[in-house]
């Protein structure tokens, strides 16, 4: 028996991701006129991303449930008490890793996200789920929540904010982050300057793609 496996959280998470499977892109007229090139182009983009994530702000945008499954288990095995996340959104992810948090024994969990709306369901979902004692959820753009008053050693990290982004949120982080940590990438696929710097030779990083849409990479040095 975990937290994550067990009322309250259990059903509230399997609730929100059969919630998430029925919202599509095309329930947002905004999005619905994008083609194809115009989703890449602002997936891409370091400068669209505001207003691209802010025209979606009611959709969940959640890690998959093998993903969620897969965040519990490296926080769980790698004993993590010190983990920080780019990009809360509803609050799925966040639950799986303070769900670790609370079986590890405790710890923090720093979470930013720039869409206000977003801040307010997940800060409810994690209450629900009874593990908000262990959240601390910054609120703004995360070049800057993330810039200052960060742990001294980072033990995990997860990557789902603005694909775009992710160079610039590792530089931010990597000071902090211990020999070992773990660093999971969403959708990294997204970034292509980010995969090139984690999978160089020379990085300080060991990376592999764990699967389509994750790399999983390991502070080496």
């Amino acid at each position: 028996m975990t937290t994550l496996t067990t009322a309250p959280l259990a059903g509230l998470v399997d609730r929100l991701f059969r919630e998430a499977d029925q919202v599509s892109w095309t329930d947002n007229p905004a999005l619905k006129s994008l083609t194809d090139a115009d989703r890449s182009r602002l997936m891409h983009s370091k400068t669209e991303y505001l207003d691209f994530y802010g025209a979606m702000k009611d959709l969940p945008l959640p890690v998959s449930r093998d993903t969620g499954a897969l965040l519990y288990m490296l926080a769980r095995s790698t004993k993590a008490r010190s983990i920080v996340e780019f990009g809360t959104s509803f609050g799925i992810s966040t639950l799986h890793l303070a769900a670790a948090l609370r079986d590890n024994g405790g710890g923090r969990l720093i979470t930013s996200e720039f869409e206000a709306s977003k801040v307010i369901r997940a800060r409810e979902h994690l209450t629900a789920g009874g593990v908000i004692d262990l959240v601390e959820i910054r609120e703004g753009d995360a070049l800057k929540t993330l810039a200052t008053d960060l742990p001294e050693s980072i033990d995990l990290v997860l990557l789902d904010g603005a694909k775009a982004l992710y160079p610039d949120i590792l530089s931010l982080l990597e000071p902090c982050l211990r020999v070992g940590a773990l660093v999971i990438a969403d959708n990294a696929d997204y970034s292509p300057e980010y995969m090139a710097r984690v999978r160089s030779a020379n990085s300080g990083y060991l990376s592999v793609p764990f699967s389509d849409d994750v790399e999983l990479s390991m502070r080496i040095g």
